[in-house]
């Protein structure tokens, strides 16, 4: 059984091991600069986490986390990212939350920005009903390089 919780301190100990996760690094491409800075990661999310504004979810599937959402505002928009642990990939787990978590978000239109070759994150927005807008670059800590990222808009 899936569900949708707020995001508390607690929560963050383990979404700091998730998002440590270097197939995941890769993948987000725009990540801290550091990702592996546990303080920089506990200071920074605890912001976000006790900040009214942002909307912060922990996904649990069976009680256990399996990852979370989050929708904060950047450069005039409301965009939604997520971030799932590697060993639930591709079991629907990301679709499903990303569902659920834009349901209960009022504030139209979402977007979202996903690195060009993050294929699977691509399809799951995608099967939300985000439609591709346009492109925009950026550089990636991840990759330590400028690289390419798609923009995502639902309405």
């Amino acid at each position: 059984m899936m569900e949708l919780t707020k995001t508390t301190l607690d929560d963050l100990q383990t979404l700091f091991v998730f998002q440590s996760n270097k197939a995941g690094i890769w993948m987000a491409a725009f990540t801290a600069e550091n990702p592996s800075d546990k303080e920089f990661y506990i200071n920074k999310w605890t912001k976000i986490v006790e900040n009214p504004d942002i909307k912060m979810q922990t996904m649990r599937v069976n009680n256990k986390i399996v990852g979370s959402f989050v929708h904060f505002d950047f450069r005039g928009e409301t965009n939604v990212s997520y971030w799932i642990d590697e060993q639930h990939w591709g079991k629907g787990f990301a679709t499903e939350g990303l569902k659920a978590f834009i349901k209960d978000i009022p504030k139209r239109p979402l977007f979202a920005r996903i690195a060009f070759d993050n294929f699977a994150s691509q399809k799951v927005v995608e099967k939300c009903g985000f439609v591709k807008i346009g492109t925009d670059k950026g550089f990636a800590n991840a990759r330590q390089t400028e690289i390419e990222e798609f923009i995502y808009k639902l309405n």
